[in-house]
């Protein structure tokens, strides 16, 4: 490995220009152990995939100030990125708690006038083009969905929401006010509804925590690729340190791509 006085190859220059082409140019380690040309260049070393690379007109920087900006730039770059990455998304001014979905939500609804209903889609799409919304707003506004309707604010028939009519109760009530209620049967009525009610909201617990275990899932796997990815560029980083210190030491110039 690394034997600088052994001249280049022609298949050895393809390789490492195919290689500089796949994974760019700095990423000598991912080239030389990449299996597609990890057999072409396996009498070569980091540092000589750096060097030839320069020498074939790739550019480098020169001297101590390319150096020193260049690694401002890196440092500058992975604190932006960890920064980014770590820092959540800012609500919209104009979307600020939940108060504010229930009355774009009722607002929705409302317009769009549809006698059977608005969907999902339709009161999301009303909502977004009078309101400035956060990436993620259609999944709240499904949850927001779902917890109306078990308040009984909404009814929900076919993947269509409408707003609760408090009229149609008291006008039911009017109409059986003279029949005499069978109190075995309202019972068992009253006894059906509760459980009626308490399964629909045992189903709606289950459904939305579910959801919110994909979305930590999700997350989580997010997270972990952001580590991941800084891992791998603290390994480069390390790795180009220790070269150019071998460099220095051997009394070699150190060169920066």
């Amino acid at each position: 490995m690394g034997n600088q006085k052994q001249k280049w190859t022609v298949e050895e220059e393809e390789a490492l220009k195919a290689g500089v082409a796949k994974h760019g140019p700095g990423k000598w380690k991912a080239i030389l152990i990449d299996p597609e040309f990890a057999s072409k260049l396996d009498n070569r070393s980091n540092v000589d995939l750096k060097d030839k690379w320069r020498n074939m007109g790739a550019g480098f920087g020169r001297t101590s100030i390319s150096i020193s900006k260049a690694n401002e730039s890196i440092d500058h770059a992975v604190i932006a990125k960890n920064r980014n990455a770590s820092s959540p998304p800012h609500s919209p001014k104009d979307v600020k708690n939940v108060q504010k979905y229930s009355a774009m939500i009722f607002e929705a609804i409302s317009s769009l006038k549809d006698p059977n209903g608005s969907d999902l889609g339709a009161i999301v799409g009303f909502i977004e083009q009078r309101y400035e919304v956060p990436p993620n707003f259609r999944r709240q506004m499904s949850l927001r969905l779902r917890r109306l309707v078990l308040q009984g604010k909404l009814v929900k028939v076919l993947q269509r929401f409408k707003i609760k009519d408090a009229s149609l109760g008291t006008k039911a009530t009017s109409k059986q006010k003279d029949v005499k209620p069978n109190p075995l049967e309202e019972s068992s009525s009253s006894i059906y509804r509760e459980t009626v009610k308490e399964a629909a909201i045992l189903a709606a617990q289950l459904i939305a925590e579910a959801e919110n275990n994909e979305l930590m899932e999700a997350e989580a796997v997010q997270e972990l690729e952001r580590v991941s990815q800084l891992a791998e560029d603290t390994e480069m980083r390390l790795t180009l340190y220790q070269e150019m210190t071998q460099q220095c030491f051997l009394g070699g110039q150190v060169f920066l791509g």
